[in-house]
């Protein structure tokens, strides 16, 4: 899709998808001669923001940085994008969830994004998080508190750690994703898996929900087949990646350029790209 995008404006640019065992080894590309611009993923999220020359305030606020640009003196400069994707999936799905309590899946890089993609952008006050290590929570916890401003508080968001938990709760209307599609194993795993399924199946009889997985390896994960059992309206994670091209384009190439991006073919290419892809589609 990027490279189909860089065709379409004629740049000098080719996008690469690189697997990086380490923080140094994602530094080298970054401080390349020819980088120009790039998308971090898990589990880097938070860990490169220490590396880079300056972030924005959106990804001081939210904790994390996925998108990587150079400001007009050459500086590398961090923000995050992350949150567009999720807003756009789910508002794509469903604009019913606006002030609705909802559910995050993970607490690591990529849930920060989730956090201010409901509470800022969707009104959602009231956050469950599902997460398997509390140190984990505790830090998205500390990092929430950068929400409360001129004496509004922040997002509330509640630990549930356990099914007998779930009872009695607001029902969520947005779910998202944020961690790998792996089989639960551990007591703390399988404790987790049972609390979103728990939250999943008792709607009282009220309309379904939206539920994203911004894992999209394999793109059917095992929480989306849950959901779809469980009657939710699904939504698919590569379409976080679609819903972000025209601010990374904006901030990659400037504006004159961004206004040039074939929005609607690029994301008929990243639609059939997934169709197509033996990477995520098994």
């Amino acid at each position: 899709m990027h490279n189909h995008i860089i065709q379409s404006l004629g740049l000098p640019f080719e996008f690469r998808n690189v697997e990086c065992p380490s923080i140094e080894d994602l530094m080298s590309l970054f401080r390349a001669p020819s980088f120009a611009g790039g998308v971090v993923t898990m589990p880097f999220k938070q860990a490169v923001m220490q590396h880079l020359d300056g972030l924005d305030d959106l990804a001081l606020t939210l904790g994390a940085c996925n998108n990587v640009y150079l400001t007009a003196d050459g500086k590398l400069r961090g923000t995050n994008t992350d949150w567009r994707g999720i807003k756009g999936c789910l508002l794509s799905a469903s604009t019913e969830g606006r002030g609705k309590p909802a559910v995050i899946i993970g607490a690591g890089g990529a849930s920060r994004a989730a956090v201010y993609a409901l509470s800022t952008e969707l009104g959602c006050k009231t956050i469950y998080m599902i997460n398997r290590d509390e140190t984990e929570v505790a830090a998205l916890l500390a990092d929430a508190q950068a929400y409360a401003k001129n004496g509004q508080p922040g997002p509330d968001l509640v630990h549930i750690q356990s099914v007998a938990q779930t009872s009695g709760l607001a029902k969520p209307y947005y779910i998202v994703g944020t961690v790998p599609d792996l089989e639960p194993s551990t007591p703390q795993e399988l404790e987790a898996r049972a609390i979103l399924e728990s939250l999943l199946s008792t709607r009282d009889g009220e309309q379904e929900g939206v539920l994203l997985d911004m894992c999209f390896k394999p793109r059917n994960t095992r929480i989306l087949k849950l959901g779809k059992r469980l009657g939710w309206r699904t939504v698919e994670g590569t379409g976080v990646i679609g819903h972000q091209i025209e601010e990374q384009w904006r901030l990659w190439a400037g504006q004159e350029a961004s206004g040039r991006v074939p929005v609607e073919e690029a994301w008929e290419v990243l639609r059939k790209k997934a169709e197509e892809s033996t990477a995520i589609n098994f």
